[in-house]
């Protein structure tokens, strides 16, 4: 595994020294990274200097160089408002890559009070500081607990919906509540699409100004949408069981007609992991179509871990996350099922330049490429490679922005209609020609944007906080090389 110059430059400079140290696992013959030691010189690192001036956030960037403490950061954060607001899409492109396209990453919560700062936010937000917009994002559309009690279940789906699924650790009716079903939903009429969010958010959030809004009103697709409780931070064993129900589930109420998944971050590693444990899943789904996956987890994992008495660099973090980790043993078990090769016909989308939250993330060595080892039919889909060079969609695009890249969208649209999406069937170069996806403004694109600080922010917020990853279930122990 190689990773791109800048990342074998960063990784080889952020060491932990002492007792703190932890195993070190070989990824590269010329780098070793050390699991759970990439907080370091990361931490301290080079933030847009120009940007912060005109910005004046300049004491706001020291305050958050001297603190590990998830709360005074997001009392710090909540004290920054907006000091301008993009006025175009261009300038939304602009003005994120001058804050994450440095060549070597800087600390994520300066980069989060540099975009708050640039008004890269939801623009109903208005001057709401980050704990109320966090409020309203965890609301309505958002619910956990969803009145879901369809009579016509086709086929039983718990405890099992085939032999050879693994055993769900949550309650049906939990499992039930957390899909979100709107409405106005077809049960098979229109084909069924399930969005699966990522780590620190919701599906009524992630995907409410962008792929779902497209989506909501097509012939071609009908939105569901899943809201884990916890939001994806807590066991991503147990996250998975909620992908694997809800499949089955909506398949069942929908006279067994097929579904595509559309997920987002780790969303994507999850369903890869009902995928390879519950089987039943695999017959189901016509079609997955991950955005911003980290099959492979990320070396970033460890730089959003804190804690208000940690001097080390190894904070306390969400469970998921830690799984998360490169090298984490959540990884290595998927890996080792077979969870590196596609089960069903999958497009997966990343962007080279820059995911601020999965690194690496370029080319094959990206965590987010996926390998067709039984043949079911893959396409991995980096913008800057696909797009021709000089067009907006061959730009900067983040972790989020791939959730309105055009390109996204149109190979979702081209799956949900042939079934399967097929590159030769969409005219790249005419849809690279745009920032967005046709159908997004501008607002769209900053509520999207704005999923970053929010994410974080939640992050800052929740109680589930550990050092050690949880164990493997049971099910999954004989791929595990930690037992």
């Amino acid at each position: 595994m190689r990773f791109s110059v800048s990342y074998l430059a960063l990784c080889v400079s952020l060491a932990v020294h002492g007792s703190a140290a932890r195993a070190v696992v070989a990824v590269d013959e010329e780098v070793a990274v050390e699991s759970r030691g990439l907080v370091g010189s990361l931490v301290g690192g080079v933030v847009p200097g120009v940007l912060s001036t005109v910005l004046g956030l300049g004491d706001v960037l020291k305050q958050l160089d001297q603190t590990r403490d998830p709360q005074a950061i997001l009392n710090i954060l909540n004290g920054v408002k907006p000091r301008a607001t993009p006025t175009s899409l261009p300038e939304v492109q602009e003005t994120l890559q001058s804050i994450y396209g440095s060549a070597t990453p800087t600390n994520l919560f300066k980069n989060v009070a540099l975009q708050l700062g640039a008004g890269l936010v939801p623009q109903g937000g208005g001057r709401k500081d980050l704990t109320t917009i966090i409020e309203e994002y965890t609301k309505g559309d958002n619910s956990v607990n969803n009145p879901n009690n369809p009579t016509n279940v086709s086929r039983p789906v718990y405890p099992s919906a085939a032999a050879g699924d693994a055993p769900y650790s949550v309650p049906e009716a939990q499992l039930r509540a957390a899909i979100h079903i709107p409405a106005d939903f077809t049960f098979g009429a229109k084909p069924p699409v399930l969005f699966v969010p990522g780590t620190w958010s919701y599906g009524g959030s992630v995907f409410g100004t962008n792929l779902r809004k497209l989506l909501t009103g097509s012939p071609h697709a009908d939105p569901v949408w899943l809201n884990v409780p916890g939001g994806m931070m807590r066991d991503a064993q147990v996250n998975s069981e909620y992908i694997a129900y809800a499949i089955n589930y909506l398949s069942a109420i929908c006279n067994n007609n097929n579904l595509t998944v559309v997920s987002w971050s780790q969303g994507g590693l999850d369903t890869q992991w009902a995928f390879t444990f519950w089987p039943s899943t695999r017959t189901r789904v016509s079609s997955f179509l991950p955005v911003s996956p980290d099959y492979h987890g990320t070396v970033l994992a460890n730089v959003l871990c804190l804690s208000a008495d940690s001097d080390i660099g190894l904070g306390l973090c969400d469970p998921s996350v830690i799984q998360q980790e490169y090298t984490s043993n959540y990884i290595a078990t998927l890996r080792a099922a077979g969870g590196d090769s596609a089960y069903v016909p999958t497009t997966t989308f990343y962007s080279g330049f820059f995911d601020e939250i999965v690194q690496p993330q370029h080319g094959t060595d990206a965590s987010a490429y996926l390998l067709d080892a039984r043949g079911v039919g893959v396409t991995n889909i980096e913008p800057q490679v696909v797009c021709p060079p000089g067009l907006p969609g061959a730009g900067f695009y983040g972790h989020a922005g791939m959730l309105y890249h055009p390109l996204t969208y149109a190979l979702i649209e081209d799956a949900l209609i042939y079934g399967s999406s097929n590159l030769s069937r969409v005219d790249v170069a005419e849809v690279c020609l745009s920032y967005a996806a046709s159908g997004l403004g501008l607002e769209d694109v900053l509520a999207t944007a704005g999923l970053i600080p929010v994410a974080l922010g939640i992050m800052l917020t929740s109680p589930d906080k550990r050092m050690v990853e949880p164990q493997i279930m049971p099910y999954a122990r004989e791929f595990s090389s930690r037992g």
